[in-house]
């Protein structure tokens, strides 16, 4: 069969029993059985006996369901069941309970077609030939997907022009740096036009300017294939910039699903005030609200001052009626602050 160019929407909207969101999770879970010893040689003589064992739940009855197109971060702290969940909805994992659709497919089934439709990238996994040029490994994936050469070329061609991968795809993958071999993982799981793409820290260790590249094609690709995307990573300027919905995840149970711009609002319902003063020597900001310290600020004689969200403009107003303002700027809470108080909510 070969993959043409519509695939995305044959994928989507041809799978057998698809519902109208691509990507439908109810109830999934995953526990695993791992043996538990003391250290030392005689806990591990005993072990040969007998071993003792106990379940983790990486997963606890997860469920969220995800549109056509939109991309979602999957958020939550090292261990909360991040990668668990997608290894489950790629295929490579059985959970304990619960079910999954992804295009209508089952995903632990591992249909050929589903096979065909998805991909998932690991930013902390190589799936590209370490000795030999990405080039060929793109020839590779080109036979095993079955892409006739014409509809190789257009797709490449579509990839080299938002990666610009030219340069750098006749070098052994060894000798690309972090971020070039990143843009190569990329467009080899994207040559077969996947309708649905799972990314796990697909930024993780690169530079900023690469990472400014990587959120820039995504977004783009996104906008003109259609794509469905399900992202994790740590790092909250991914997020910000591609998501518009995240669902947080920590112990491995679902703690938000929603907007991102709601979640301040319910977690951190206040705002920052930064004030920059004149000469105030003896100006009392805690009259106004929390006074967050600042790194080196109070020497410019800029200060932050948290207050409530339905409070600010009558703060605001007092602040310029009581005090010598030079400048004052009103901001959400740092996102990662939002985040790191959603994990523990």
């Amino acid at each position: 069969m070969q993959v043409v160019k519509t695939m995305l929407q044959q994928s989507a909207f041809g799978a057998p029993g698809a519902d109208s969101n691509p990507i439908v999770v109810e109830g999934l879970s995953k526990t695993y059985q791992v043996t538990d010893r003391e250290g030392g040689f005689g806990a591990a003589v005993r072990s040969f006996v007998k071993r003792k064992f106990r379940d983790v739940k990486a997963v606890q009855n997860v469920s969220f369901r995800i549109g056509q197109g939109e991309i979602v971060g999957f958020l939550g702290p090292n261990g909360a069941g991040k990668t668990t969940t997608l290894k489950m909805l790629a295929g490579l994992l059985h959970p304990t309970s619960g079910s999954a659709k992804v295009l209508g497919f089952t995903p632990w089934e591992r249909n050929s077609g589903y096979l065909r439709s998805m991909t998932l990238v690991m930013g902390q996994r190589n799936r590209l030939s370490w000795d030999i040029p990405a080039a060929d490994s793109f020839l590779l994936n080109q036979a095993i997907y079955r892409i006739s050469d014409a509809d190789y070329k257009r797709v490449f061609d579509e990839l080299n022009e938002l990666l610009d991968l030219a340069p750098i795809i006749r070098k052994p993958v060894r000798n690309l740096s972090l971020g070039e071999r990143m843009k190569c993982e990329l467009a080899a799981s994207l040559l077969h036009r996947p309708a649905v793409l799972f990314l796990d820290e697909p930024t993780i260790g690169l530079d900023i300017s690469a990472q400014v590249r990587i959120r820039a094609f995504l977004k783009e690709y996104n906008r003109r294939s259609g794509a469905t995307i399900l992202l994790t990573s740590h790092y909250m300027a991914d997020v910000t910039a591609l998501c518009e919905r995240i669902i947080i995840i920590h112990h491995g149970q679902t703690k938000y699903d929603g907007k991102l711009v709601d979640l301040s609002r319910r977690i951190a319902p206040f705002k920052l005030i930064g004030v920059t003063l004149g000469d105030c020597a003896d100006c009392d900001l805690s009259r106004y609200g929390t006074v967050v310290p600042g790194e080196g600020s109070e020497d410019a004689g800029k200060h932050s001052v948290q207050v409530k969200a339905d409070e600010v403009a009558a703060i605001t107003a007092r602040m310029l009626a009581e005090l010598p303002v030079v400048d004052l700027t009103i901001e959400d809470p740092p996102i990662e602050d939002v985040i790191e108080r959603a994990f523990h909510e």
